[in-house]
Protein backbone atom coordinates (compact mmCIF):
# COMPACT_ATOMS: atom_id res chain seq x y z
CA UNK A 1 0.00 0.00 0.00
CA UNK A 2 1.70 3.19 -1.16
CA UNK A 3 1.86 6.35 0.93
CA UNK A 4 1.87 9.80 -0.66
CA UNK A 5 4.45 12.14 0.82
CA UNK A 6 4.42 15.85 0.09
CA UNK A 7 7.88 17.21 0.84
CA UNK A 8 8.22 20.95 1.46
CA UNK A 9 11.21 23.09 2.19
CA UNK A 10 10.71 25.53 5.08
CA UNK A 11 10.00 29.22 4.47
CA UNK A 12 12.62 31.90 3.92
CA UNK A 13 15.13 32.84 6.62
CA UNK A 14 17.54 35.78 6.71
CA UNK A 15 20.49 33.52 5.93
CA UNK A 16 18.76 31.90 2.99
CA UNK A 17 17.78 35.28 1.60
CA UNK A 18 21.51 36.12 1.71
CA UNK A 19 22.44 32.69 0.28
CA UNK A 20 24.25 31.65 3.46
CA UNK A 21 24.51 28.03 4.52
CA UNK A 22 22.21 27.52 7.51
CA UNK A 23 22.53 23.77 7.98
CA UNK A 24 21.99 22.85 11.63
CA UNK A 25 22.04 26.51 12.74
CA UNK A 26 18.60 27.27 14.20
CA UNK A 27 17.66 30.34 12.16
CA UNK A 28 14.16 31.83 12.40
CA UNK A 29 11.84 32.64 9.51
CA UNK A 30 11.65 36.13 8.05
CA UNK A 31 8.31 37.91 7.64
CA UNK A 32 8.33 36.58 4.06
CA UNK A 33 8.99 33.09 5.39
CA UNK A 34 6.03 33.34 7.75
CA UNK A 35 3.80 34.44 4.86
CA UNK A 36 5.02 31.46 2.84
CA UNK A 37 4.18 29.17 5.75
CA UNK A 38 0.66 30.60 5.89
CA UNK A 39 0.23 29.87 2.17
CA UNK A 40 1.38 26.31 2.80
CA UNK A 41 -1.35 26.13 5.43
CA UNK A 42 -3.93 27.26 2.87
CA UNK A 43 -2.71 24.58 0.45
CA UNK A 44 -2.89 21.95 3.19
CA UNK A 45 -6.62 22.57 3.67
CA UNK A 46 -7.29 21.17 0.19
CA UNK A 47 -4.71 18.35 0.22
CA UNK A 48 -6.61 15.80 2.34
CA UNK A 49 -3.61 15.20 4.60
CA UNK A 50 -3.50 12.62 7.36
CA UNK A 51 -0.37 13.86 9.18
CA UNK A 52 2.20 16.66 9.34
CA UNK A 53 5.86 15.96 10.11
CA UNK A 54 8.82 18.33 10.42
CA UNK A 55 12.49 18.68 11.19
CA UNK A 56 13.13 19.81 14.77
CA UNK A 57 14.77 23.06 13.60
CA UNK A 58 12.49 25.98 14.36
CA UNK A 59 12.32 27.22 10.77
CA UNK A 60 10.79 23.87 9.76
CA UNK A 61 8.46 23.61 12.75
CA UNK A 62 7.24 27.19 12.22
CA UNK A 63 6.60 26.43 8.55
CA UNK A 64 4.63 23.27 9.36
CA UNK A 65 2.55 24.90 12.10
CA UNK A 66 -0.07 26.70 9.94
CA UNK A 67 -0.75 23.50 7.98
CA UNK A 68 -1.15 21.49 11.18
CA UNK A 69 -3.42 24.13 12.70
CA UNK A 70 -5.59 24.26 9.57
CA UNK A 71 -6.06 20.48 9.74
CA UNK A 72 -6.36 20.14 13.50
CA UNK A 73 -3.30 17.89 13.55
CA UNK A 74 -0.09 17.97 15.61
CA UNK A 75 3.32 18.59 14.09
CA UNK A 76 5.28 15.38 14.65
CA UNK A 77 9.03 16.04 14.85
CA UNK A 78 11.69 13.63 13.60
CA UNK A 79 15.36 14.45 14.28
CA UNK A 80 16.43 12.57 11.15
CA UNK A 81 14.78 15.31 9.06
CA UNK A 82 17.32 17.89 10.28
CA UNK A 83 19.34 19.67 7.61
CA UNK A 84 22.88 18.59 6.76
CA UNK A 85 25.57 20.05 9.03
CA UNK A 86 27.74 22.17 6.72
CA UNK A 87 30.66 22.43 9.14
CA UNK A 88 32.95 25.31 8.23
CA UNK A 89 30.38 26.70 5.77
CA UNK A 90 27.69 27.31 8.42
CA UNK A 91 26.62 30.94 8.32
CA UNK A 92 28.82 31.76 5.33
CA UNK A 93 28.35 32.26 1.60
CA UNK A 94 30.53 30.50 -0.94
CA UNK A 95 32.22 33.83 -1.64
CA UNK A 96 33.40 33.89 1.99
CA UNK A 97 34.85 30.37 1.88
CA UNK A 98 38.46 29.46 0.95
CA UNK A 99 38.55 29.05 -2.87
CA UNK A 100 40.12 25.58 -2.64
CA UNK A 101 37.29 24.32 -0.42
CA UNK A 102 34.68 25.77 -2.76
CA UNK A 103 36.35 24.19 -5.79
CA UNK A 104 36.45 20.78 -4.09
CA UNK A 105 32.78 21.08 -3.13
CA UNK A 106 31.70 22.06 -6.63
CA UNK A 107 33.71 19.22 -8.18
CA UNK A 108 32.16 16.60 -5.87
CA UNK A 109 29.91 17.70 -2.99
CA UNK A 110 30.33 14.34 -1.26
CA UNK A 111 34.10 13.75 -1.29
CA UNK A 112 34.61 17.55 -1.25
CA UNK A 113 32.15 18.24 1.58
CA UNK A 114 32.98 21.22 3.76
CA UNK A 115 35.44 20.51 6.61
CA UNK A 116 33.81 19.58 9.90
CA UNK A 117 30.43 18.88 8.31
CA UNK A 118 28.25 15.81 8.01
CA UNK A 119 29.06 13.24 5.34
CA UNK A 120 26.43 13.89 2.62
CA UNK A 121 26.17 10.20 1.78
CA UNK A 122 25.26 9.42 5.38
CA UNK A 123 22.78 12.30 5.40
CA UNK A 124 21.12 10.82 2.31
CA UNK A 125 20.65 7.49 4.08
CA UNK A 126 19.40 9.26 7.21
CA UNK A 127 16.77 11.20 5.27
CA UNK A 128 15.62 8.22 3.22
CA UNK A 129 15.29 6.09 6.33
CA UNK A 130 13.15 8.79 7.95
CA UNK A 131 10.82 9.10 4.96
CA UNK A 132 10.39 5.34 4.65
CA UNK A 133 9.64 5.17 8.37
CA UNK A 134 7.04 7.94 8.07
CA UNK A 135 5.49 6.28 5.02
CA UNK A 136 5.26 2.96 6.86
CA UNK A 137 3.59 4.60 9.85
CA UNK A 138 0.93 6.18 7.59
CA UNK A 139 0.42 3.35 5.09
CA UNK A 140 -1.95 4.43 2.33
CA UNK A 141 -2.15 7.95 3.73
CA UNK A 142 -1.14 11.44 2.63
CA UNK A 143 1.54 13.18 4.66
CA UNK A 144 3.19 16.61 4.61
CA UNK A 145 6.88 16.56 5.57
CA UNK A 146 8.64 19.91 6.11
CA UNK A 147 12.41 19.70 5.94
CA UNK A 148 15.39 21.31 4.20
CA UNK A 149 16.87 22.03 0.78
CA UNK A 150 20.05 19.93 0.79
CA UNK A 151 18.66 17.07 2.87
CA UNK A 152 15.66 16.73 0.56
CA UNK A 153 17.80 16.59 -2.59
CA UNK A 154 20.22 14.08 -1.09
CA UNK A 155 17.32 11.98 0.18
CA UNK A 156 15.70 11.88 -3.26
CA UNK A 157 18.96 10.55 -4.68
CA UNK A 158 19.00 7.76 -2.11
CA UNK A 159 15.34 6.89 -2.61
CA UNK A 160 15.46 6.63 -6.40
CA UNK A 161 18.94 5.20 -6.81
CA UNK A 162 21.08 8.15 -7.88
CA UNK A 163 24.62 8.70 -6.60
CA UNK A 164 24.45 11.43 -3.93
CA UNK A 165 27.35 13.28 -5.57
CA UNK A 166 24.89 14.16 -8.37
CA UNK A 167 22.37 15.92 -6.16
CA UNK A 168 23.37 19.46 -7.10
CA UNK A 169 23.52 18.71 -10.81
CA UNK A 170 20.22 16.81 -11.07
CA UNK A 171 18.00 18.54 -8.52
CA UNK A 172 17.84 22.34 -8.60
CA UNK A 173 17.60 24.23 -5.34
CA UNK A 174 14.24 23.62 -3.67
CA UNK A 175 12.10 26.74 -3.45
CA UNK A 176 10.76 27.86 -0.08
CA UNK A 177 7.52 25.96 0.57
CA UNK A 178 7.63 24.35 -2.89
CA UNK A 179 6.10 20.86 -2.99
CA UNK A 180 7.71 17.61 -4.11
CA UNK A 181 5.34 14.64 -4.31
CA UNK A 182 6.46 11.03 -3.77
CA UNK A 183 4.69 7.68 -3.68
CA UNK A 184 6.48 5.35 -1.28
CA UNK A 185 5.76 1.64 -1.05
CA UNK A 186 8.32 -0.14 1.12
CA UNK A 187 11.67 0.35 -0.60
CA UNK A 188 10.07 1.48 -3.87
CA UNK A 189 9.73 5.21 -4.49
CA UNK A 190 8.08 7.05 -7.39
CA UNK A 191 8.82 10.74 -7.94
CA UNK A 192 5.53 12.29 -9.05
CA UNK A 193 6.54 15.96 -9.11
CA UNK A 194 9.50 18.05 -8.02
CA UNK A 195 9.76 21.58 -6.64
CA UNK A 196 6.26 22.73 -7.61
CA UNK A 197 5.77 26.26 -6.30
CA UNK A 198 2.69 27.27 -4.34
CA UNK A 199 0.62 30.09 -5.74
CA UNK A 200 2.01 33.41 -4.54
CA UNK A 201 5.26 31.96 -3.18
Amino acid sequence: MSTTLFLARHGQTVWHAENRYAGVSDIALTATGREQAERLGVWAKTAALDAVWASPLKRARATAAPAATALGLPVTVDGDLTEVDFGSAEGRTLAEMPPAEVAAFRADPVTGAFPGGENPGKAAVRGATALRRIASRHGGGRVLVVAHNTLLRLTLCELIGIAPARYRALFPQVGNCAITELRVDGTDTALISYNAPLAGV
